[in-house]
């Protein structure tokens, strides 16, 4: 199992925050920091305000040099696809290579509202198009050209640049039963269930197995991740400390997060790689807690 530190800016977070954390999970030796792609706070003022997902990791890739950066996940109502895929593409480059996406429907109504961003009430049409496009556009040879006729986009001779440095893992994820484990099966590199039960998690990654077979794909070649958040002490009294510093109680943290101890962290996580998890998403909710992130890198992903 890898572990990646997972981020939630709209809450409240500037470039220079999110540049800390980055820095701090290459430095202790996490494999990738990813964020959110939200232009609201949710239960908050989210003051300084919002940060834009692909220009926070354009910025990150110039200023880190190994970590894995992506969203988890990005939202297909914001973008054109088109646009997003030279976004994409040319962060990647800056980057050298250490790019994934992760696409998602929306799901904030409010957020389009605040922002006048259009918010179709049937929006997983326009997932589905715009991994269409994305992978046609990626995938065309240089000196090509790339069309594209949808219900909600259309190409017209593309020359379908830039290019990534390479094929750009894509990440699809939820907890749908058919659709959402077909667009996996047909355009994912990998599969995340967003804080799913426990006893759920393996049903979801079986869903996605068998949509696999089922277009005679090999199950193996995707990876099975989770995200969960995540709050860790070295004793009791820390915990404590940590869940009242993010609004949530230490119960309700130990049900649905990975959360308590160092001790009970690892059992936790030992359960979901036992499940099929073989990449975990730490939702780290208070960015300004470094000794938070020391902590969980040498006394629970060491142990592991």
């Amino acid at each position: 199992m890898d572990f990646r530190i997972f981020t939630e800016p709209q809450q409240g977070a500037r470039y220079d925050d999110l540049l800390t954390v980055a820095r701090a999970s290459e430095r202790l030796g996490f494999e990738g920091f990813f964020r959110s792609d939200h232009y609201l706070g949710m239960g908050t003022d989210g003051l300084p305000g919002p940060t834009d997902a692909w220009t926070t990791l354009a910025g990150l890739a110039r200023e880190t040099e190994r970590i894995t950066l992506g969203t988890l996940v990005a939202s297909a109502t914001f973008r054109h696809p088109g646009v997003l895929a030279i976004q994409v593409a040319q962060v990647d480059d800056m980057s050298g290579g250490r790019i994934e996406l992760g696409l998602g429907a929306g799901w904030y109504a409010e957020e389009h509202a605040a922002y006048g961003i259009p918010f179709p009430a049937r929006r997983f049409g326009l997932l589905t198009e715009q991994l269409e496009v994305l992978t046609g556009l990626w995938n065309t040879p240089v000196g090509g050209r790339f069309d594209y006729a949808g219900e909600h986009y259309e190409l017209v001779d593309s020359p379908a640049l830039p290019k990534p440095t390479r094929s750009v893992p894509i990440i699809v994820g939820g907890h749908g039963a058919k659709r959402t484990p077909a667009l996996a099966a047909r355009f994912a590199s990998e599969f995340n269930t967003p804080f799913a039960s426990e006893d759920d998690v393996p049903r979801l990654y079986a869903r996605v197995r068998s949509a696999c077979e089922e277009i005679a794909r090999d199950p193996a070649e995707l990876t099975y991740s989770s995200a969960f958040v995540v709050c860790v002490g070295a004793d009791e009294a820390e915990f404590t400390r940590r869940a009242e510093a993010i609004g949530r109680e230490p119960g309700e943290l130990r049900e649905n997060g990975i959360a308590g101890t160092p001790a009970e962290a690892i059992e936790r996580l030992g359960r979901l790689r036992a499940a099929g998890t073989e990449r975990m998403y730490l939702q780290v909710l208070d960015l300004a807690d470094l000794d938070h992130l020391e902590l969980i890198a040498t006394e629970v992903v060491a142990r592991l």
